[in-house]
């Protein structure tokens, strides 16, 4: 709720909060943060809270246990590391933390050296140029990833593929992503790929490059020049989905499109139809598991006091009589509000389905067709009445027409010469002797005065 004071609005301590989770998430949706680890504590979820400062400043971050799979190495304090992830609000306690997608560490050596030295010289040839760069298809029908088929990075692509959207077919083209042998497999399997589409035995919309996050030696196969050249040469776009957001390559520079992870390449190549329903599972999962994680912590706390307490059976069964009790109550509370979230998605699906774009368009189309007939309706009509007017205005105008008079055998006679010439209606405005004109029918003849009679 909020009041007016003297024309002034005042803001709840909610809505002020939740106003300021708006702008900050949404202006600080997707970013990459460097600093130094302060902090550092892991409590018994698995996630890991620290502060990430810098000389002149800090911020809370958190790094959830489901994204730490990725890390290079355990974070301590005193790293120096860059985080991508988005600031958000946490409103109980009105504090913003910045929440971790991937946590890279970062330093330059000969590898970076000799990364910048080869990046400038690819630039200076057009490899990078924007203009060249294929669009991918917004609907891509067969994709194909150049990956090692063991590694964790090819089976979070299917995985996230497969759910936001079903219909596409995913091949993997086996190559090395690591080692001696890696650039040369990475060159042969995109050159053998657009070899195979320009003979007509496939069609694929995409190549994907696809690895999981590494170190800098890791990832030395993605900066090799050979590989630059024939991602450059491919005919089908490449897509570049190597490391994390902070891990840059010369094949994510020479890439037709370049994703900050294989799953955010996943996310970006295809639609996502169920964002909604796979949103409200995922905070379901992540509540029941909550829950019974806190339960199993309960439930052993209580039969280790039970074991000591032997002389008190009775007392700890009403106990555990009553946390059975508290658990059937809490797990109703919350299929409840499962139910009611999705009764409440099914309406809002139906009133989509109502509001379809599409009908809507079709019974304005019908309207269009329907106005046009009338229209030409109306306008035959009106041409047809038109015409009418103009036939009745044409033999009123053919009756008085001084042309329809002389056509009866009359004439009119006029005196003087052009704007001075007059016509002659009376004796008096003649004399004799004078030249006058009478206009027939059919032209006019010139004639002298010889008499006038005035009577």
């Amino acid at each position: 709720m909020h009041l007016q004071t003297n024309q002034q609005k005042v803001f709840s301590v909610s809505e002020l909060t939740r106003s300021i989770k708006g702008m900050l998430e949404g202006r600080f949706s997707f970013i990459s943060v460097a600093g130094e680890i302060s902090g550092l504590r892991r409590p018994g979820s698995g996630h890991l809270y620290f502060t990430l400062k810098d000389d002149q400043a800090q911020i809370k971050a958190v790094l959830f246990k489901m994204q730490q799979r990725y890390l290079q190495q355990q974070p301590k304090d005193g790293d120096m590391v860059i985080c991508l992830g988005r600031v958000s609000v946490y409103e109980p306690r009105g504090d913003y933390q910045l929440i971790i997608d991937s946590l890279d560490y970062h330093g330059e050596g000969a590898l970076q050296l000799a990364f910048e030295q080869l990046k400038k010289r690819l630039d200076a040839e057009g490899l990078f140029n924007q203009e060249l760069k294929k669009p991918i298809p917004p609907l891509p029908e067969h994709l194909i990833l150049v990956t090692s088929p063991s590694g964790a990075a090819v089976h979070d692509f299917i995985r996230i593929a497969q759910k936001r959207y079903p219909q596409v077919r995913i091949s993997v083209y086996p190559a090395a992503v690591q080692g001696e042998h890696a650039a040369k497999e990475l060159c042969q399997a995109v050159s053998e790929i657009n070899l195979q589409q320009a003979s007509g035995r496939l069609a694929a919309d995409a190549i994907i490059l696809c690895r999981g996050g590494g170190s800098v030696e890791d990832l030395q196969a993605f900066n090799n020049e050979e590989l630059a050249w024939e991602i450059h040469r491919s005919v089908i776009p490449v897509v570049s989905a190597v490391g994390h957001e902070i891990d840059f390559t010369i094949a994510d520079l020479v890439a037709d499109l370049r994703a900050p992870t294989p799953s955010g390449a996943a996310e970006m190549l295809l639609p996502d139809s169920q964002a909604l329903r796979e949103h409200l599972a995922d905070q379901a999962r992540r509540l029941r598991r909550t829950m019974q994680d806190k339960l199993d912590r309960h439930q052993e706390r209580i039969a280790l006091y039970r074991q000591k307490l032997t002389g008190a059976a009775q007392p700890v069964d009403s106990l555990l009589l009553r946390l059975d009790h508290m658990v059937e109550n809490m797990e109703h509370t919350v299929y409840a509000n499962l139910a009611a979230l999705q009764a409440r998605l099914d309406r809002v699906e139906n009133r989509l389905k109502r509001n379809n774009p599409l009908l809507v368009l079709n019974l304005y189309h019908q309207r269009v067709k329907e106005m046009q007939r009338r229209l030409r309706q109306i306008g035959t009509r009106l041409i047809s009445d038109k015409k009418q007017e103009l036939a009745r205005a044409a033999g009123v105008l053919e009756a008085v027409s001084p042309l329809s008079t002389l056509a009866r055998g009359y004439a009119v006679a006029r005196k003087g010469t052009g704007r001075r010439q007059t016509v002659v209606t009376a004796a008096e405005q003649v004399r004799v002797g004078e030249s006058i004109e009478v206009l027939l029918h059919k032209g006019r003849v010139e004639c002298e005065v010889t008499k006038v009679d005035r009577q």
